[in-house]
């Protein structure tokens, strides 16, 4: 049987042949010509494909390189040979590793922009002309009632605005200003800060609210001060109290009754003096809030079986508010009080409450006495000031440290008509940042 017929035996037979040709006739330098003829040509084969090879590696290479500059850190396909293998082997290492940095600064970027969006400061980023690159959230609830107005010059926009506001933008230091809100003064600190950003000057302004803050030192100041004149007096009335009762013993012989007058005289007055002493002391130590979950309606009818001469309205949609009973409830007398001593009818005198859904409460209570001076109206809830002429200057002192305890805001002004309304405010149920923001909105927007 013959072998069987191989394609290959086309190719090998001849070639063969043509060797077998070359060593009999023993022409080595034909043999050698065709051989190296013949390893340049499958070499160049070789080199030409491996060239095709490395030329899309290095395409590849090249494109990767350019989204690298565009901040695209995308892998390069793999799978060349030789050194350009380890190239791009490199080129994905440090890709991943840039697209680490990367997420680690997206995250970074975006973290800090929630920590300055949620800042109880407004923060704006004003370009060199003016313009709004960026206002966080109390910024833009501050001056433009929630609107996001970026791009809009802030420095156009100040020209209807009070004077002190105006004024604190184009000095060139920082500083206090205090306008009017509403009627009532609101104390301000404006920071300002310039620098450059893409080449480009920038200046950023932080305005943070600070009355609250400085009526809170005020009234420390003043609880510190009644300490100590509390402790000097009652080392001094004990004494005093000590010796009557020393004098009685030895004066009871006397039977004119004289010094018995004299000295119930001094115990009545040291008395006297004492629980004026003493209702000093209560509103310096006046303890934090016990905030609980209050029936209105419980609430208010205590209330009136305690002054049952006041007309209570009520418009609470939710029954149950929070704040701490037995506080609020020391608030509506003293201000219920108040307003009886106004002097005004007392079928006038009212109290209005309303409770909306998160359980922001609100006191309000009004009567139709002779009012307040403004000169008065600045200065009724300080401590000492009163223009009674037996009056402590506690009771309004009292109620608003009371009510900014609770992260709430009291504010009293003279009604249309006659009279004076006292307004309370509190917080619901949810946790929140009560402080104070009163708003300075720019007229022109």
């Amino acid at each position: 049987m013959g072998e069987p017929h191989m394609p290959g035996n086309r190719i090998a037979a001849p070639i063969a042949l043509a060797t077998a040709s070359l060593f009999e006739s023993k022409n080595w330098l034909q043999f050698t010509l065709f051989a190296l003829l013949f390893v340049l040509f499958a070499g160049s084969i070789v080199l030409v494909l491996l060239f095709r090879r490395w030329r899309r590696t290095i395409g590849q290479i090249e494109r990767g390189l350019e989204q690298y500059s565009k901040a695209n850190f995308a892998p390069v396909p793999e799978g060349s040979v030789g050194p350009f293998d380890v190239l791009v082997q490199k080129l994905n290492a440090l890709g991943s590793n840039l697209r680490e940095q990367q997420h680690s600064a997206e995250q970074s970027e975006q973290l800090l922009h929630t920590l300055i969006d949620a800042a109880p400061m407004a923060i704006l980023l004003l370009e060199g002309t003016g313009e709004i690159e960026y206002a966080n959230e109390t910024a833009r609830e501050l001056f433009f009632e929630g609107r996001d107005l970026a791009r809009t010059n802030f420095i156009g926009l100040l020209s209807e605005a009070q004077a002190p506001l105006r004024e604190a933008v184009m000095d060139v230091n920082d500083r206090l200003f205090t306008v009017d809100v509403d009627s009532v003064l609101e104390t301000y600190h404006l920071a300002k800060r310039h620098f450059e950003l893409h080449g480009n000057s920038h200046t950023l302004l932080m305005v943070k609210h600070l009355t609250r803050e400085l009526r809170r030192q005020e009234i420390d100041i003043w609880k510190k001060l009644i300490r100590v004149l509390s402790h000097e007096l009652n080392n001094s009335l004990a004494p005093i109290t000590s010796l009557v009762h020393s004098a009685r013993v030895m004066t009871k012989a006397d039977q004119s009754g004289k010094l018995e007058r004299v000295f119930c005289t001094i115990e009545e007055r040291a008395r006297h003096l004492q629980g004026f002493i003493e209702g000093y002391a209560k509103f310096a130590r006046l303890p934090d809030p016990r905030r609980e979950h209050v029936n209105i309606g419980d609430f208010l009818g205590h209330i009136e079986s305690l002054v049952p001469h006041v007309r209570i309205e009520s418009s609470a949609t939710p029954s149950t508010a929070y704040f701490d009973r037995s506080q609020l409830e020391q608030v509506i007398i003293n201000l219920l009080k108040n307003a009886e001593e106004a002097g005004g009818p007392v079928d006038a005198l009212t109290m209005h409450v309303t409770v909306a859904k998160n359980g922001v409460t609100t006191f309000q209570v009004a009567d139709r006495g002779p009012g307040m001076s403004e000169q008065v109206l600045k200065h009724a809830m300080l401590p000492f000031y009163s223009t009674k002429e037996r009056g402590s200057g506690l009771g309004l002192a009292l109620c608003r440290e009371i009510v900014e305890a609770h992260g709430g805001t009291i504010k009293i002004e003279n009604r249309s008509g006659g009279g004076l309304s006292v307004t309370c405010v509190l917080p619901g149920f949810e946790p929140q940042d009560t402080s104070a923001r009163a708003k300075l909105t720019l007229s022109r927007l």
